[in-house]
């Protein structure tokens, strides 16, 4: 089979594999029919920050349909659409055992630590398979994981109902928190240094778009950080008023500078958002009436022989939407 495998930092080839082997007890096997790139998938490719095995089929944001189950696998059966959990844990730590697998102390992902989407089948444990909702398109599908993550930081962010929330960032993930934050309800102010990607996620979502010196009229007490940037998030305890939080959700610097004394003085909250928890099943529910905003969402489909261009696009800031989805079957 044609797939994408990650040798080493830069190091991103297409290539001819055996096909995906069949499932043991407990496993698996699709046929993948969608998978997105992500921004962590670019951070790996050009750092090699999480290569803990190569050559690795990358991809951890994907769909497939079930070609077959193993023993013991027997929540879905061949045939069925279904959703992919990115997270590997290990089950059996103190994280895990209080139901937090997404700080598990062995957490790893797909598409790193097993092989993953960028294929044209994969073999995974039972456990990682959700069936799909009915009715959603694959390209959609293939966006269930980075919804569950923006969602993930919008429920820890906890702002009240009809709270403005401020977003930084809108790549994959701010834009996608933006389009769940609108959904309930929240008013949105807009914060990303490309004016283009902020006026498409502003059309999808009609929020506002503002500058960390100026957001708007009305006081802003909550925020989602989807930029990593340490000046950003320096920027928004300064720029938000009293009494909320950041939810903080991208990946970068390390060296942030913060005065305790102004987060105690203004009771504003700084809060860590990984992966996700248990939201993967709370967006499968939302997916059916997001489809049309998605859609404006994508910048291309693709087949995966042209994966490494779209790495390159991607990381030279040279794409118009927010996600690529990589469909084997193009190929």
């Amino acid at each position: 089979m044609r797939a994408v495998r990650l040798h080493g930092i830069r190091d991103l080839r297409v290539e001819d594999m055996p096909p995906a082997a069949a499932p043991g007890p407990g496993e698996i096997t699709l046929r993948v029919t969608a998978a997105g790139i992500c921004g962590s998938d670019l951070h790996n490719f050009a750092t090699g920050a999480w290569i803990s095995r190569a050559p690795s089929v990358a991809g951890h944001e994907l769909t497939g349909v079930v070609t077959a189950c193993g023993a013991g696998a027997d929540h879905v059966e061949a045939g069925d659409r279904v959703l992919v959990d990115s997270r590997v844990v290990c089950g059996t730590c103190a994280a895990c055992r209080a139901d937090l697998p997404q700080i598990c102390e062995a957490l790893g992902f797909v598409g790193e630590v097993v092989d993953g989407g960028f294929a044209e089948s994969v073999t995974l444990p039972a456990r990682y398979i959700l069936r799909a909702p009915t009715g959603v398109a694959d390209r959609h599908l293939a966006m269930a994981e980075p919804l569950a993550v923006a969602l993930h930081a919008l429920n820890k962010l906890a702002a009240p109902d009809g709270a403005p929330i401020a977003i930084a960032g809108c790549g994959a993930i701010g834009g996608l928190a933006a389009l769940l934050a609108h959904g309930r309800g929240h008013p949105l102010v807009l914060i990303d240094r490309s004016t283009d990607r902020a006026g498409l996620v502003s059309e999808v979502t009609g929020g506002a778009v503002a500058t960390l010196h100026s957001l708007g009229p009305d006081p802003v007490r909550h925020a989602i950080d989807a930029t990593g940037a340490t000046a950003v998030i320096g920027g928004l305890l300064d720029a938000l008023a009293g009494g909320g939080g950041v939810a903080l959700v991208g990946i970068g610097g390390t060296d942030l500078q913060v005065d305790p004394v102004q987060l105690v003085e203004r009771e504003t909250s700084l809060i860590g958002c990984h992966a996700f928890g248990h939201e993967l099943a709370e967006v499968a529910g939302l997916m059916p009436q997001l489809g049309a905003a998605l859609d404006l969402f994508i910048d291309a489909e693709i087949p995966l022989a042209a994966v490494p261009d779209a790495y390159a696009r991607h990381l030279s800031g040279d794409v118009a939407g927010l996600k690529t989805i990589v469909r084997p079957d193009l190929d």
